[in-house]
């Protein structure tokens, strides 16, 4: 079966009505890939048996910043709608920027202090971007529950914490990382790397691993094992932006004697293309050892 597919705000009203309950959306920005694929499968899951998924595709100008590649974003929508429509999904909403954006957006939603860091330092006004482009999406579509990936692991941490704060009604859920077998997190930039970029961006999964397998030796043992891959000597190098081991809920680094769950994240570029990556890992304190 193929989706019903939306381009209009109406359009979207309209196929609205008709959809079981619960309606569960998957926001995305397109070019769909195994990641969102998996993604549309969880939400499949979510709505059975009686209810309807519902995935959005929007690139959104308010989340890119002057000089990132807004304009080189893939554009696939006939692709889109048939993995969409393989992984059962019974609406694609689709609107252009006119229609998302009818007049100047003068309202935003401020993504508060964690919004400010990692991201949201290396990209201003990112998160205020996703926030106002999510909240909006929320209030066309009135899903039941939302689903967003864990890659964009401070994304999901904002948007939980926007519905919750805002009470927007919506459940949240999160959906593990999807990976190449060579490791690498899926993403709809990796079409952008050459072979030798490619290789190089593998870096950003093997720190985690070394991070991960440092995780009982405490926190800086995490931080070295993954320091020490990501200054790996590559061709072309990697440039990292950041190496971050946080509190997942409050994304703040943790300290030398902290134990319990943490998340590991790192964002870096190979040749012109900005990759992220996280992992969840669980540290034991050693603080005394040192």
């Amino acid at each position: 079966m193929m989706p019903i597919v939306a381009r209009t705000r109406s359009g979207l009203a309209a196929a609205r009505r008709g959809l079981g309950s619960p309606v569960v959306l998957v926001p995305t920005m397109g070019a769909l890939h195994d990641g969102h694929r998996e993604l549309l499968r969880r939400a499949r899951e979510i709505a059975s048996p009686n209810g309807s998924v519902v995935a959005s595709v929007f690139v959104n100008p308010l989340q890119f910043g002057a000089g990132e590649d807004l304009d080189r974003y893939p554009r696939t929508l006939g692709a889109d709608v048939l993995i969409a429509a393989g992984e059962g999904t019974d609406l694609v909403f689709a609107p252009s920027a006119a229609q998302m954006y009818p007049r100047p957006q003068l309202i935003t939603v401020d993504p508060g202090p964690v919004g400010r860091i990692l991201e949201g330092e290396s990209r201003p006004g990112h998160f205020s971007g996703v926030l106002t482009v999510v909240a909006k999406l929320l209030g066309l579509v009135r899903p039941d529950v939302a689903v967003f990936g864990e890659k964009d692991a401070q994304q999901l941490a904002l948007v939980s914490r926007m519905a919750g704060d805002l009470d927007l009604g919506v459940r949240i859920a999160g959906v593990p990382t999807v990976r190449d077998p060579d490791g690498l997190a899926i993403s709809s930039r990796n079409r952008f790397l050459s072979p030798a970029e490619r290789r190089t961006a593998l870096l950003l999964s093997a720190a985690l691993r070394a991070g991960q397998e440092a995780a009982h030796a405490g926190p800086a043992a995490v931080r070295k094992a993954a320091g020490e891959v990501l200054a790996t000597t590559a061709d072309p190098p990697l440039q990292v932006d950041y190496l971050a081991l946080v509190d997942p809920d409050t994304f703040e680094e943790v300290g030398e004697d902290y134990a319990g769950p943490a998340r590991l994240l790192v964002a870096a570029r190979a040749g012109a293309t900005r990759l992220i990556d996280n992992t969840l890992l669980s540290l034991e304190c050693h603080a005394a050892d040192h």
